[in-house]
């Protein structure tokens, strides 16, 4: 295939990519990211997410309809996000090498043709086969989206089109949860569990058809070769921490979990010398060291830990607590989340004015905001519960989802704003493989928390809800107190 030449280096204006990452002709659209672009690539990343927890409310239908054992349905959960989380470095990495937007087209085919294979499975192996290609596929899109918006924005168009992806991130985990007891509900043409993977292909249809006229290309000038030692070594890290974690409960903590949670820090270990010498000899490791010398990305990453971390576990909680703990509908459960949703938009797309006149502080006053609307929810969770309600839960649903709504984007934007555009793919893959990590991690370890305490029964179910979101405030207040080691300021 031929490529066009990159034009000469000139000064790129105000908002737009410098021209030699604009590649025209057959590698796609000439010019910067427009808005239908945008769209296009912020579809793409939600529905990895809406995937995330789009499936948890179908669990019970899929054990049913599929005789499942009892560890099988859990697998369906963790085949998907073990692979994704392993594989997104590595996507991030053949973004820059082969080009973002051919990555992104084929992550987006993937994923409609393995939520197809997801949603036509004669039975459980084949469905949790399936979720993990899926989760594959999800891995060499989503990378893509931040990569590309790096590379093809600046300036407030960049900081706009950041606020909308951490919109996206935070309400398309929400929308997941409602969507998923919407679609179980509706046995749309007697399709029951199956439609809430159905539901992908026309999606994924359309998002390709828009990709190919409204996604520029772009890839990195220098181009490295994929870092085998240091994928390997990295999957192996989030395997060895990841499986257990997430697989370690149903399957009644065997002796396999415990020898994978001693692997994880000698794995961790040899990743990192790997990368090093790599570095030290002139290569282009997977996860470069000097990106970690940016003090952005580095603190910037630290937050988003916990705070995903918090999030993850809030979202599975809550549905838990509301659906086996007081008897509610998937449909009402998933509901008492729209007032988060909603602030957290709101507060996302404020976000770019706000910052500029008060940078980063902002994250600290989200955290703030957050942590009240937190502890509202305790309090009333450990005031009115059994007789808890979406109405009582509203006031701190919409505190809390304004808090974090300030948070997360600014985040993103503050984790990419030192990152070269040539390292867009590998910056946006350790941020992405950072966010999604902690998401699972939320949810295998306050899930965990909150299970092991709501075993007694629905009164413990209370109990169980009000020490997590307890163990979720400390999170939040340890999250307010990094955030004032923050650069002040946002590129």
């Amino acid at each position: 295939m031929t490529t066009t030449p990159s034009p000469a280096r000139t000064t790129a204006a105000p908002g737009l990519a410098p021209p030699e990452r604009r590649p025209i002709g057959p590698t796609g659209p000439t010019g910067p990211l427009g808005p239908l672009g945008l769209f296009t690539v912020l579809l793409g990343a939600s529905l990895p997410l809406i995937d995330f927890s789009v499936v948890n409310v179908a669990l019970p239908s899929i054990a049913h309809d599929l005789a499942a054992g009892p560890a099988l349905p859990e697998l369906v959960v963790a085949g998907y996000g073990l692979s994704y989380a392993v594989l997104l470095v590595l996507g991030g990495r053949l973004g820059d090498l082969f080009g973002r937007r051919l990555l992104f087209l084929a992550g987006m085919a993937a994923f409609g043709l393995t939520s197809l294979a997801c949603g036509l499975a004669p039975d459980a192996w084949t469905l949790v086969g399936a979720r993990v290609a899926q989760g594959a596929a999800a891995a060499l899109m989503l990378p893509q989206v931040l990569a590309t918006i790096h590379s093809s924005t600046s300036g407030p168009r960049r900081a706009k089109a950041l606020g909308l992806y951490g919109a996206t991130v935070g309400l398309s985990m929400m929308v997941g949860q409602i969507l998923g007891g919407v679609l179980v509900a509706a046995d749309l043409a007697g399709s029951g569990w199956r439609s809430v993977f159905l539901v992908n292909v026309p999606v994924a249809v359309a998002g390709l058809a828009l990709a190919l006229r409204t996604v520029p290309e772009t890839r990195s000038d220098r181009p490295a070769p994929v870092d085998v030692p240091g994928t390997l070594l990295l999957g192996l890290a989030l395997l060895s921490l990841l499986a257990p974690l997430t697989e370690g409960r149903a399957a009644g903590r065997p002796l396999w979990t415990w020898i994978a949670l001693a692997v994880f820090p000698f794995a961790v270990w040899a990743f990192w010398r790997v990368e090093v010498r790599a570095d030290r000899a002139g290569r282009t490791p997977l996860v470069p060291p000097s990106l970690l010398d940016l003090v952005s990305l580095r603190r910037g990453l630290v937050l988003i830990l916990p705070l995903a971390m918090g999030f993850g576990g809030f979202v599975f909680v809550i549905a838990v607590a509301l659906q086996q703990g007081l008897g509610l509908s998937a449909v009402v459960s998933g509901l008492a989340l729209a007032p988060m949703a909603l602030a957290f938009f709101g507060a996302s797309l404020a976000g770019p004015r706000l910052v500029r006149r008060w940078g980063t502080r902002v994250v600290t006053a989200g955290g703030l905001v957050q942590a009240l609307g937190i502890g509202l929810l305790a309090l009333t969770s450990w005031r009115a519960w059994p007789e808890l309600s979406v109405w009582l839960l509203l006031p701190g649903m919409a505190v809390a989802g304004l808090g974090q709504g300030l948070q997360l984007p600014v985040l993103f934007r503050v984790v990419l704003s030192e990152v070269p555009p040539e390292r867009a793919g590998v910056g946006s893959g350790v941020l992405v493989t950072t966010q999604q990590s902690a998401l699972a991690l939320g949810v295998a370890t306050l899930g965990s928390l909150f299970l092991s305490r709501a075993a007694s029964g629905p009164a413990g179910s209370g109990t169980a809800l009000t020490v997590t979101l307890l163990v979720q405030l400390a999170m939040i207040l340890l999250t307010t107190a990094l955030s004032l080691r923050l650069p002040r300021t946002v590129g």
